[in-house]
């Protein structure tokens, strides 16, 4: 998924995204929902940053991912973590985790809700009493303009990263097409990515995770105006 741009993700974001900030709010949170909270599965955790930033703040974080790029990234910024190579629709490991979380909108990438109740219930199933589920959704059916054209430059250690996103809306899948110019001492060279989320209701979202044995409350706002779901398995 992350073929073009894998190696250089933390770059493209490195002025656009501020993951300490973003782990102090939901450290914040795991507190205040479950004083005793120590353990965390990141689920679809990409490069690991959120995690790094977790584990900073105390906890003992692991994580999951199905890119093996972003898998690899991760395991060597998290030593001392288990980062599981998985689908977050369909995994079980030998452990249990006093949150689950699920950043930066990495839900929309399972397209259907189908597939979003799956993920909900390995969710569920990896959660210690008293656990909490933490989901940042992807956007809303209609939010998002198909008329607007992004541009996000990273640049650092003589190497420079310019992406520039298009999106497409058919039904409900949102298409990001992103198109990289990344210059180094060798040249530019040029890639492509396209990206496909489902666009889901928060009708449609709690619905899911209901129908997963959470029940969940919806913060329209969350970290990044995005919204966030906190769920705890339902009696």
């Amino acid at each position: 998924m992350f073929t073009a741009s894998a190696e250089f993700y933390d770059l493209i974001y490195s002025t656009k995204k501020d993951y300490k900030a973003e782990a102090a709010n939901i450290a914040a949170l795991l507190r205040r929902a479950n004083p005793g909270s120590r353990t965390i599965l990141d689920a679809a955790c990409g490069t690991g940053e959120h995690a790094r930033h977790l584990a900073a703040e105390g906890f003992a974080v692991d994580g999951l991912d199905l890119d093996p790029s972003f898998v690899e990234i991760a395991r060597r910024k998290n030593p001392g973590a288990r980062i599981i190579h998985g689908d977050m629709a369909d995994f079980h490991v030998p452990h249990r985790y006093d949150a689950v979380v699920c950043l930066f909108s990495s839900i929309g990438y399972l397209q259907t809700l189908a597939r979003v109740t799956a993920a909900l219930r390995c969710f569920r199933e990896h959660l210690a009493p008293d656990g909490v589920v933490v989901v940042e959704p992807w956007f809303a059916p209609g939010v998002l303009d198909p008329n607007r054209v992004t541009e996000n430059v990273g640049e650092a250690d003589g190497v420079r990263v310019r992406r520039i996103c298009h999106i497409e809306i058919e039904d409900r899948i949102s298409r990001l097409r992103f198109d990289y110019d990344i210059t180094d001492a060798t040249g530019t060279r040029h890639g492509k990515e396209l990206h496909q989320l489902g666009l889901f209701t928060p009708e449609e979202m709690l619905a899911a995770f209901r129908d997963a044995g959470l029940d969940a409350e919806f913060d329209p706002q969350g970290l990044t105006d995005r919204g966030l779901y906190v769920a705890r398995s339902a009696a």
